[in-house]
């Protein structure tokens, strides 16, 4: 019989975690009011309009772009790490876009090269998709926050390490000293590490330089780097500071190495930043005022929702930065998520996360305004 007689073809990954959310989703869509949806973090504020103009500015096409961006774009890019994440003097052959920056972290370990036998280190709470990415490698994923949780056996086969900060979903921020630790820790392995950083710009209180805090470190801030790209990779999405999830926008930078061996990889595999999608990226690089204005919609947001889960009892965790609030009621995560349901409010549960997720929900900061304070007024309602 053959395999797909039998059924053979197939990753046979698992299913996909959000699918567990169906019954909570339906059971909030029967509220009165009608269903908050705050469980899926994706932007539902306008992509601003000159965004939008250099896209269609750029709609004549008929050629194919080029994998490793024009040269425009990365100089565009190279100025906004100067700029805004206190990295200057990047060359600009370092730098390539992506298509969003999910597929870069589900592809990068088998991009790289890994596979079985290899270790991919990532945080202990985190996105499914790290976890992933090793498995579509044939690599073992392995949860942890410093090396030194590690055993020697599984130190001496680790390959990459996965660093999020801001993380998903705790808005967790690692300050620059504890991310020098780790690069010259897993540089000591002859690992990769890859800092997945697409919140920076969404900093709260010591972390909020638009009230007086200091920037996200960046994995290339040479306070990290020692003033070396060696072996670092900085991930970033523009889906969350200027509403581009949709245009599926994002970028890598480091180790020159490295990337040209991934522009190499990529113009093999016909994985491309379509020619207009790069154009409105330029712009939005360039403008620093509509990410304050998007910003701006985040805290209000956030201000509305830290008091109104505190008051239904709830215990904010981290959450320093970023589009979410990581929480805990100190029950079962799915006795949270249904107590939400039934006030026709959806959250993400943390055991989509990991182990270490049990107990939590997220709540992330992406309904409209509206929505946003119909969901704080049915808690702090129901908290009497």
């Amino acid at each position: 019989m053959s395999a797909k007689a039998s059924g053979g073809f197939g990753l046979n990954l698992p299913e996909y975690p959000w699918e567990a959310m169906a019954p909570y989703v339906e059971q909030a869509a029967r509220h009165a009011d009608g269903a908050v949806n705050l469980s899926i973090g994706t932007p539902v504020d306008p992509t601003p309009d000159f965004i939008q103009a250099a896209l269609a500015a750029a709609a004549d096409a008929p050629g194919y772009p080029t994998t490793h961006g024009t040269a425009a774009l990365r100089q565009g890019i190279a100025d906004w790490f100067s700029r805004r994440r206190s990295v200057p003097g990047l060359d600009p052959q370092d730098i390539m876009p992506t298509v969003g920056s999910k597929e870069l972290v589900a592809w990068l370990p088998l991009l790289l090269g890994l596979g079985a036998g290899d270790v991919v280190v990532r945080p202990t709470v985190a996105y499914p998709t790290y976890d992933m990415g090793a498995v579509l490698a044939g690599a073992t994923p392995v949860a942890a926050d410093s090396l030194d949780e590690l055993d020697e056996q599984t130190r001496s086969r680790v390959r990459l390490v996965w660093i999020n900060s801001p993380g998903n979903p705790t808005g967790s921020v690692r300050d620059a000293e504890s991310m020098a630790a780790l690069v010259e820790q897993a540089r000591s392995l002859g690992a990769v590490v890859a800092s997945d950083e697409c919140y920076a710009e969404l900093g709260w209180g010591e972390w909020d330089t638009a009230r007086g805090g200091a920037p996200v470190p960046s994995v290339l801030d040479p306070r990290v780097s020692g003033g070396s790209n060696d072996s670092l990779l900085a991930v970033y999405s523009m889906s969350k500071q200027s509403n581009l999830a949709g245009y599926r926008a994002a970028f890598v930078a480091g180790d020159g190495a490295i990337i040209a061996n991934l522009v190499n990889s990529r113009k093999h595999a016909g994985m491309i930043v379509p020619a207009p999608v790069q154009a409105a990226m330029l712009a939005a690089l360039s403008d620093d005022a509509h990410v304050a204005e998007q910003k701006d919609r985040y805290r209000a947001r956030r201000e509305l929702l830290v008091p109104a889960l505190e008051a239904f009892g709830l215990k904010i965790s981290s959450s320093e930065a970023g589009l979410y609030l990581w929480a805990t009621a100190g029950e079962d995560t799915w006795t949270t998520v249904q107590r939400f349901a039934a006030l026709g409010i959806v959250v993400g549960p943390g055991v989509i996360y990991g182990d270490a997720g049990a107990g939590y929900v997220r709540v992330a900061l992406t309904g409209s305004d509206e929505r946003v304070a119909a969901a704080a007024r049915r808690l702090e309602a129901a908290a009497g």
